[in-house]
């Protein structure tokens, strides 16, 4: 049951997750780096696992950006109910 509103009911500001992932890759990979460099194994593979996760999501946000804002999911989606807007 899509009711035509889904655009406007379920939006996510990509272009600023896209900026915030890329400071995220940046801090991830200079702290894998330093700790690297520093002789703090554990330190640097959860940084390193971090940076694989951020990455992993720009990936995302980059494919959803290219999919434009008119992107409507296909007929193998189930259909979903609209969100309730009628708070007591």
């Amino acid at each position: 049951m899509r009711t035509g509103s889904e655009p406007t009911t379920a939006r996510s500001a990509l272009r600023m997750r896209f900026w915030l992932s890329a400071w995220g890759l940046i801090w991830a990979a200079a702290g894998t780096a330093g700790f690297a460099l520093a002789g703090r194994p554990g330190w640097a593979t959860a940084c390193g696992v971090l940076w694989l996760i951020v990455a992993a999501d720009m990936a995302m946000i980059l494919r959803h950006i290219r999919q434009g804002p008119r992107y409507q999911p296909g007929r193998d989606v189930p259909p979903y109910r609209p969100p309730d807007h009628h708070h007591p």
